[in-house]
């Protein structure tokens, strides 16, 4: 059975970085320090925090997770759903959540393929 694509699985992938997640001072920390309209310093924030959870995934949950980021990117889909009444640790406003989203699912393709290896 397909599942349709949620902006709700972006969400819970980027819990990590929601002030509801648990406190822990170093994490919350390394995202405040973050430029998050900066890719380069969002690749490493994301290697850093999403990596060493999204590769435990299984290969479907993945799957998922990067087909839904792509099924978006393919509309015309803002995001601000997505980070609508969800704050972060972020200092910044994330101006363009597009781009953010296009760095998010780079690494995500990137992390699969290396969980795959």
């Amino acid at each position: 059975m397909k599942i349709k694509p949620s902006l709700s699985t972006i969400q819970g992938l980027l819990f990590t970085y929601c002030i509801e997640n648990t406190r822990n001072p170093d994490r919350e920390e390394l995202i405040a320090l973050t430029d998050v309209n900066n890719s380069k310093e969002l690749k490493d924030l994301f290697d850093k925090l999403t990596r060493p959870e999204f590769i435990r995934y299984k290969h479907e949950e993945r799957q998922r997770h990067i087909q839904t980021l792509e099924h978006f990117l393919n509309t015309e889909e803002t995001f601000e759903a997505v980070f609508c009444l969800f704050d972060t640790y972020f200092n910044d406003e994330i101006i363009d959540k597009r781009q953010f989203m296009k760095v998010l699912l780079e690494c995500l393709i990137r992390y699969n393929l290396e969980a795959n290896a």
